[in-house]
C-alpha cells in the first residue's frame, strides 16, 4: 500500500472520528485522489519540458564549439548565455515560463546553426582561391582573403605588377561570378610592415597602405573591357582603407613575419543579420 492510500485512509478515519458520513469521507477521498492524479501529471509534464530543454542546450553547446573552431569571436554569445541561464532558473518555476524558455533556447540554437550554415557556404565558395594560394581566414569576426603584397606590389610601390594583376583577376572572377559574393560589401584593406619608409610620397607607412588598397579597389571595380583590365565588381560594394603597420598578423621580429605583414585583405563585410547574431543576440 503507498503512502499516498494510507495517508487518505487515515484521513478518511479522521473525518468519521469528527462526525462526517461515510459517503462524505469518500468524496473527500476521490476528491484528493483527483487532486493527486493531476499533481502527478503535472510532474511528468514538466519532467518532459525539461528533458527537452536539456537536449536544445546540448545543441546550443555543440553550435557553440563549432564556431569557434571556425574562429568566429562569439563573446558576446557566451556572455548572454550565462545571463540567460541565471534568468532559466527563475523561469522554470511555472510550466509556461519554462516552455518560453525552452522555446527561446530552440530559436537560439536555430540562429547559431544559420549562422555557422552561412560561414561553411562562403568558406566552400572561396575554396578555389585557397586552391591558387591565398589564405582564407576569419579574422575580428569577419572572414578575410589575405593577397600577399608581394605578389600585388614591388617593395615600396603602388603600381601592381602583372602576376598581381592575375591574383586580382582570380578574386573577382570568383566573386562576379557567384550571386551571392557579388551581392555583399566588401573592405579593400591596406598593410604594411613596421620598417619606416624613407620619406618619399607616400610620407610614411600609412599612406603606402591607403594607397596600395586604392589601387587594388580600382582594379577589381574597373569594366573588364578596359585596356588596363578590370574585376568587372560592383564600385558600390567596395571601399578601401589603409591600416599602415598598426594590424600585423605576425611578429615584425623577422623578413618571413615581415612578408606576412605586408599584404592587401578583401574583408567580407558582415551584413547586419549576422551583426546582430555574432554581436549583440550571441
Amino acid at each position: 500500500m503507498s503512502k499516498s492510500t494510507i495517508l487518505l485512509a487515515l484521513l478518511g478515519f479522521s473525518l468519521v472520528g469528527c462526525g462526517y458520513s461515510e459517503d462524505q469521507w469518500r468524496a473527500q477521498l476521490q476528491k484528493y485522489g483527483e487532486l493527486a492524479h493531476q499533481y502527478n501529471a503535472q510532474q511528468q509534464q514538466r519532467a518532459a519540458l525539461q528533458a527537452e530543454l536539456d537536449h536544445a542546450n546540448n545543441v546550443v553547446a555543440q553550435l557553440k564549439e563549432q564556431l569557434q573552431r571556425m574562429g568566429v569571436d562569439i563573446e558576446a554569445l557566451n556572455v548572454q548565455l550565462e545571463q540567460t541561464g541565471s534568468q532559466n532558473k527563475e523561469l522554470a518555476k511555472s510550466l509556461e515560463e519554462m516552455t518560453r524558455a525552452l522555446e527561446e533556447y530552440k530559436n537560439r540554437a536555430a540562429q547559431l546553426e544559420r549562422i555557422r550554415s552561412r560561414f561553411e557556404q562562403l568558406r566552400d565558395k572561396l575554396k578555389k582561391l585557397t586552391e591558387l594560394g591565398l589564405k582564407v581566414e576569419i579574422r575580428r569576426n569577419r572572414m578575410v582573403i589575405r593577397l600577399p603584397g608581394d605578389v600585388l606590389f614591388a617593395s615600396g610601390k603602388d603600381k601592381l605588377r602583372p602576376e598581381g594583376v592575375q591574383v586580382l583577376d582570380a578574386v573577382a572572377e570568383v566573386i562576379r561570378n557567384d550571386k551571392q559574393l557579388a551581392g555583399r560589401f566588401f573592405q579593400v584593406a591596406g598593410h604594411t610592415d613596421n620598417k619606416p619608409l624613407a620619406g618619399g610620397r607616400f610620407i610614411d607607412n600609412w599612406g603606402l597602405s591607403v594607397m596600395r588598397a586604392r589601387q587594388v579597389l580600382v582594379y577589381l571595380i574597373s569594366p573588364l573591357e578596359s585596356k588596363t583590365g578590370g574585376g568587372g565588381l560592383d564600385p558600390l560594394r567596395l571601399h578601401a582603407a589603409g591600416y599602415g603597420e598598426t594590424d600585423p598578423v605576425m611578429r615584425n621580429d623577422s623578413d618571413e613575419n615581415r612578408q606576412q605583414n605586408r599584404r592587401v585583405e578583401l574583408v567580407l563585410m558582415p551584413d547586419v543579420e549576422e551583426m546582430l547574431d555574432l554581436r549583440s543576440l550571441i
